[in-house]
């Protein structure tokens, strides 16, 4: 047996992977190093570790992607391994090469493995050559956008745009014709060269409604190899995966050993060591197209290790440290059912725009599993990945999976950032998920009932109504000078007190007064509400409203609000004291502003263009995705206000237009 030992793990990336990573490697007495950027310094990973190591700036080129800083950080520190985790240099056989000539062991597959399926469309043809079943496409060297255009008018729209040298999302898109294309094509160019470093696409075409399905397989140094069955990943919006399933409801147990049988193949081909995942298209047929193999450990390992009883890192670690693999395909076992969700700061109700901030408070539910890495307090910054937690529930049955994962999200607080916690409800109640339908075009196909629903048992009128009385009465109460409410008092009537707020970006106008005996009544929208006060603490509430006790946890922040009812958590402004909305919110008013905090990576047009109404001014990225911003008005460009490569704050003035006269 050829064992390889090391005593401590760098763990080259951050937040929520490195912590489960940590967690893992101290189990098995390993002791372990933190990276960091400087925006990263007062993070969770970062006090947990046995050493921390800066490693530059807040960006991820000045930091979680500098080979050469993490390797100097590994010899400071007298780590024996590397720990990529997923996502920044995971599958860059540089970084694998560089750790192995510095003489650290690397925690994943070698470097050829990594570049042989690192790049899509090598993976492609060594998967063809293999008898792997692929999706027709081109990956072709020329590159030029005429020689794409004509490759994808060979394969017939719609078809898929994907970056090379990477996943999740980044440099992907699906284009419906040729009018299309070319912008597309310009856009995931940027994103991929962005994000991997490399501008570098292939185009497939594009399969209606599939399932993605992926299979998790482990190889030793000893030409051993196996697979641990399959995860669902359909529900994604922006090609990046939402929710997270073990086993899929569309795979028999026939197909999961066909399937295996391929995944496993693949592997000894590329004689693979450590944790890797072939992922496939699955058509309504049954017919299945190999996409991609991730040469890392999956954020949604988890529901693979809850089925099976293993610990996937601990399996990392010891196949690294040179231990064969610890079972044989007829060993491994699969029980009960698994479900994740990627809990995201960003706003469904606004193209999921990534949002960044100041966690004011966080509380994550006790009785399920939660992966995450933020404390009451906690800054989200603007340069990283927008997931913030998985929340991962276990059941003997889906349904039973289903609806624990369900009373976890109701129990979940997230209070100071837009998060998609309602949105997650929302997709997990529904009914063509509720009955293992869902195909990868399932947020498309039901993105406005998604967003708007109010996703409670109650009806949506009336779950809204109740919502907006409840947070003007929060308001009310919160208010630095209003009365402070004690119990058993008896206090004077008001006069009714007109309130204008706004929930989920829709005004209310309301009016709410102080009867006698403490009781408050909220007139909203031709309805009343009446509640009753029986105890009222900093941030907690409990109440009687229609017979019903009910009991509300809430933060407030000046104007705006924050509160957890029922399960769904409302954000809320206060906008009774504020200006009237000018035309400047949809840049009527001439001005571009940025959506997001963010960098600059292309401005699009120069002072004295012509534009139209609607036409691209000005890409911004954040959270490792770009955004287009448009011009809200015909005109012509008077100022461009930023440049290339600046970070912008939300609400920033980017670019500004001067009206046509007419």
């Amino acid at each position: 047996m050829k064992r390889t030992p090391f005593f401590k793990i760098l763990v080259a990336n951050r937040g929520e992977i490195a912590l489960r990573i940590m967690r893992t490697a101290r189990w098995l007495g390993y002791g372990v190093v933190a990276v960091y950027s400087d925006a990263d310094r007062d993070a969770l990973h970062v006090r947990e570790a046995d050493q921390a190591v800066r490693i530059g700036e807040a960006l991820p080129a000045q930091s979680y992607l500098d080979i050469g800083a993490i390797i100097a950080a590994a010899k400071a520190s007298g780590a024996g391994a590397v720990h990529p985790g997923y996502g920044f240099l995971a599958e860059n056989e540089e970084f694998a090469s560089a750790c192995r000539d510095a003489g650290l062991v690397f925690i994943g597959p070698s470097p050829e493995a990594i570049k042989a399926m690192g790049n899509k469309a090598g993976a492609k043809e060594l998967m063809a050559k293999a008898g792997v079943p692929v999706v027709p496409g081109y990956q072709g060297a020329d590159q030029s956008d005429a020689a794409m255009l004509r490759e994808a008018e060979k394969i017939g729209f719609p078809v898929m745009i994907k970056a090379v040298a990477g996943g999740g999302g980044r440099g992907m898109r699906l284009v419906a014709d040729a009018a299309a294309f070319g912008e597309a094509l310009r856009n995931a160019r940027s994103e991929a060269k962005a994000a991997f470093g490399d501008g570098g696409l292939i185009l497939e075409r594009a399969i209606q409604n599939p399932r993605h399905i992926e299979i998790q397989v482990f190889g030793d140094r000893y030409g051993n190899a196996i697979h641990l069955g399959e995860r669902d990943c359909s529900v994604q919006r922006r090609h990046q995966k939402l929710i997270e399933e073990a086993p899929s409801p569309a795979v028999s147990p026939q197909l999961r050993a066909k399937m295996g049988a391929v995944a496993v193949a693949a592997a000894r081909a590329l004689n693979y060591e450590g944790a890797g995942t072939l992922e496939f298209l699955l058509d309504q047929s049954g017919a299945f197209y190999f996409m991609e193999m991730n040469t890392r450990l999956q954020v949604e390992h988890p529901v693979t290790e809850a089925i099976t009883g293993l610990d996937l890192v601990e399996w990392q670690l010891r196949i690294a440290a040179g231990e064969p693999l610890p079972l044989r395909q007829e060993e491994v076992a699969f029980s009960g059912h698994a479900i994740e969700v990627r809990l995201c700061s960003e706003d469904a109700g606004h193209d999921f725009m990534p949002q960044s901030g100041v966690m004011a408070r966080w509380q994550m539910p006790e009785d399920i599993r939660v992966e995450h890495a933020l404390l009451s307090g906690s800054g989200i910054p603007p340069f990283y990945d927008s997931m913030i937690a998985k929340l991962i529930a276990v059941g003997l049955s889906r349904e039973e999976a289903r609806s624990r994962l369900i009373c976890g999200l109701e129990q979940t607080v997230a209070f100071g950032v837009t998060t998609n916690q309602s949105f997650l409800m929302a997709c997990l109640r529904h009914p063509i998920f509720a009955r293992g339908a869902a195909t990868t075009g399932f947020i498309d196909d039901h993105r406005n009932e998604l967003v708007i629903g109010d996703h409670r048992e109650e009806a949506p009128v009336q779950g809204v109504a109740s919502d907006a009385a409840l947070a003007a009465l929060l308001l009310f109460v919160s208010h630095a000078h209003v009365r402070e409410w004690r119990s058993g008092r008896s206090l004077a009537a008001t006069f009714a007190v007109p309130m204008r707020i706004e929930i989920e970006h829709t005004p209310h106008d309301l009016e709410i007064h102080r009867e006698r005996e403490g009781n408050y009544l909220v007139r909203t929208e031709g309805s009343e509400h009446r509640f009753e006060i029986e105890e009222l603490v900093s941030e907690s509430i409990r109440f009687v409203a229609g017979g019903v006790m009910e009991a509300v946890r809430f933060y407030r922040d000046g104007d705006r609000l924050y509160f957890l009812h029922r399960g769904v958590t409302r954000a809320v402004r206060d906008l009774t004291l504020a200006a009237p909305e000018a035309a400047a919110a949809s840049g009527g008013d001439g001005k571009v502003r940025a959506a997001m905090n963010g960098r600059v990576v292309a401005v699009l047009v120069k002072p004295g263009d012509r534009v139209a109404a609607g036409q691209p001014v000005m890409t911004l990225e954040a959270m490792k995705m770009q955004h287009v911003h448009a011009a809200g008005i015909a005109g012509t460009v008077s100022a461009i206000d930023v440049v290339e490569g600046e970070q912008v704050t939300t609400g920033r003035i980017v670019v500004e237009i001067e009206a046509m006269a007419n």
